[in-house]
């Protein structure tokens, strides 16, 4: 049995390892064949060479990042033990990250992988599918890149749509008109802008209509010119709703379609129209497809843990349903 000792520039040692030590658990979640000992802010590993080398590279990654950020945190240290943590580091040295500064002065941009692939997938393409679970951060980067290009003067307009389905509520017992029954059920669309633009920029471009938020059927019958236009929720759009809207494009148009397959509200009757968009669209010049992942839950910890779980018991019940 060899040893590695990795020794990490703390005043405080809780910073590195987290409170109880939760960081050193989730560090041993990557590396159970290893024996792994902290003391004050070194973090010494126990086991076999090649176990040893791997650590001693991912162990370099979480340095090079609390050198960078002064802070850890779980969703950092998961994110940069996952798979693609190197290829992150890579792309993080190579570009200009920073999609839109933020309203409170945080910077806005793409915090894992996939997050990235949608960046440059969208740069390339002028339709694109985001596909994955909750907390991702699919939507809030779809938006963060049409706040982007309307700052650009890329596009004249941001519009935003959702399929009005009634996931388990009844829109008609809300109080108040159409709009007022609707703007809670888009809210995360307007919470995502007041992190980008300032309230009263963003009350006049609402008002002048250069950004509209609107329910999938309001789309039917228009022509979106120079609009940088985002379904979200579209695994709730049926298959003729998705013609419908994709066929919408105009000229110097770009969409982006978000989704979320495991949390269809459709009646079982009705076919998603997002994963047959996906599957007939695929091969088309043009189209982008980035699937993200539960390495790109980006919420509390737990969210993952839940996903992971949520995941589990559907492949189980798949299975008994198969042997049936």
């Amino acid at each position: 049995m060899q040893e590695v000792s990795i020794q990490f520039e703390s005043a405080n040692p809780v910073e590195i390892f987290g409170v109880n030590n939760a960081h050193i658990n989730i560090i041993k979640k990557y590396f159970p064949k290893l024996k792994l000992i902290a003391r004050g802010t070194e973090l010494t590993a126990l086991g076999s060479k090649a176990e040893l080398k791997r650590f001693e590279t991912k162990m370099k990654q979480l340095q090079d990042h609390y050198s960078k950020k002064s802070h850890l945190t779980a969703g950092s240290i998961e994110m940069l033990l996952g798979d693609n943590s190197e290829e992150l580091t890579e792309r993080s040295e190579k570009m200009d990250d920073v999609l839109v500064y933020g309203t409170s002065g945080n910077l806005i941009r793409a915090k894992t992988v996939n997050q990235q692939k949608i960046v440059e997938t969208s740069d390339k393409n002028d339709l694109l599918f985001a596909i994955g679970p909750a907390g991702t951060g699919k939507t809030y980067t779809a938006v963060a890149l049409a706040v982007r290009a309307l700052k650009n003067k890329e596009v004249r307009r941001i519009i935003l749509t959702r399929p009005a389905v009634e996931a388990g509520e009844h829109l008609g017992f809300l109080p108040g008109d159409l709009k007022e029954k609707l703007d809670p059920y888009l809210q995360p669309l307007y919470d995502a802008l007041r992190d980008m633009i300032p309230s009263d920029r963003l009350d006049a471009f609402l008002e002048k209509g250069i950004i509209q938020i609107a329910p999938l059927a309001f789309m039917r019958g228009r022509t979106l010119d120079h609009a940088f236009v985002i379904l979200d929720e579209a695994q709730n759009a049926t298959k003729s709703q998705m013609k419908m809207f994709l066929t919408r494009m105009g000229t110097s148009a770009k969409f982006i379609i978000t989704g979320d397959k495991s949390q269809v509200d459709l009646p079982k009757s009705q076919m998603s129209g997002l994963m047959h968009a996906v599957y007939l669209l695929k091969d088309v010049k043009g189209i982008g497809v980035v699937q993200l992942d539960e390495r790109d839950v980006i919420r509390h910890q737990l969210v993952k843990n839940i996903i992971d779980a949520y995941g589990k018991d559907e492949e189980k019940d798949n299975t008994e349903k198969n042997k049936k």
